[in-house]
């Protein structure tokens, strides 16, 4: 007789995410979402899109982003617990290239994520858009980066 698999859960998913993260892996990261996850960006640039619904909207989003960042290593990372168990807030930095420049990036992030049933279903990811812009070069770089994102 064979066990039920336990779905992964918020730790997993933030875990495995970081995997392909730093695989490069970006249409693999976007798999992590269900058909119907959200992706929120608070603090987007008026030129950058502020949600993505579904998993293909995310696929979309990241497809090209190794063209324009590569990450290299997680330099922190702390995971607070939450009273629901299906979420959690994660706190990161990550370091790497920007492929364009080939000048050193580091952003830090905050993400609240929300899992069920194995999968991402919430994702808001806290990020500075004025650091990414200082970090790409300046403000048209990061919109070129948005643009081609928002029309994939």
């Amino acid at each position: 007789m064979t066990g039920a698999t336990v779905p992964r859960s918020a730790s997993d998913l933030v875990e495995e995410g970081l995997r392909r993260l730093l695989a490069k892996d970006m249409i693999g990261f976007a798999e992590l979402w269900a058909a119907g996850g959200v992706l929120e960006f608070p603090f987007a640039s008026a030129d950058s899109p502020a949600r993505l619904d579904g998993r293909d909207a995310v696929r979309d989003y990241l497809r090209d982003y190794n063209n324009y960042i590569a990450p290299e290593r997680i330099v922190a990372q702390e995971v607070h617990e939450t009273a629901d168990p299906g979420r959690i807030i994660v706190e990161f930095e990550i370091a790497g290239t920007i492929v364009a420049s080939g000048k050193p990036y580091s952003m830090r992030y905050i993400a609240v994520i929300t899992a069920k049933d194995g999968e991402i279903v919430h994702y808001r990811d806290y990020w500075s858009p004025l650091a990414a812009a200082e970090a790409m070069g300046g403000a048209e770089a990061l919109t070129s980066f948005a643009n081609s994102a928002a029309k994939a």
